[in-house]
């Protein structure tokens, strides 16, 4: 294991910890609350944090991958969102073919742009406009039985990518709202629409 590879896990998992104790501090039972309004079953919440980890794992291992480009994995219900940057198509090939691999994914939804890593200040710039999609969420009214926090919101390079279990009419109102964000360039829907 890679000195780099090892302080990447640490961090992870102090983060982890971290996130889990503020949760039981601030909210009591909140990760509890979380997995009961999550349409997904606990399991499969387990087993995307596993495909996260492992994504990881495998980015951060490969000197080629680890050294010249910026990619973000996110998994939900066995969908894999990748999305950053890679300089060439050899690259951005190689990490999809590593990451589809992964036990437990389903498909993966390949939005990698050729182009050199994206700055700290565009990173900056999408972290914010995730906080406000996410914030934005919470105004919608009128939706029976609709959570806000259903919804993943990944944003790269102001593209906002939207994953969940949805139904349709709450898909067209995230959409929507989020549209009307400050610094969305464009929304890409990856919900999985139930009856």
């Amino acid at each position: 294991m890679t000195h780099t590879f090892k302080i990447l896990a640490l961090t992870f998992l102090t983060i982890t910890l971290l996130s889990g104790c503020a949760a039981v501090v601030v909210g009591g039972a909140t990760t509890g609350v979380a997995i009961v309004h999550d349409r997904r079953t606990t399991g499969t919440v387990i087993d995307d944090q596993g495909i996260e980890f492992k994504s990881l794992y495998a980015l951060y291992s490969d000197p080629s991958i680890r050294n010249n480009t910026h990619i973000n994995v996110t998994s939900y219900n066995g969908i894999l969102l990748l999305t950053g940057e890679a300089p060439n198509e050899d690259l951005r090939n190689k990490i999809v073919t590593k990451l589809s691999r992964i036990q437990k994914v389903r498909t993966v939804h390949n939005n990698i742009t050729l182009a050199a890593p994206s700055s700290l200040v565009s990173r900056s710039s999408d972290t914010l406009i995730t906080s406000k999609a996410k914030i934005s969420l919470f105004n919608i009214n009128g939706l029976k039985g609709f959570d806000p926090t259903r919804v993943k919101i990944i944003t790269e390079n102001g593209v906002v990518y939207l994953l969940g279990i949805l139904r349709e009419h709450e898909s067209q109102a995230v959409i929507e709202t989020t549209r009307r964000v400050g610094g969305v360039q464009r929304v890409v829907k990856l919900f999985e629409i139930i009856s």
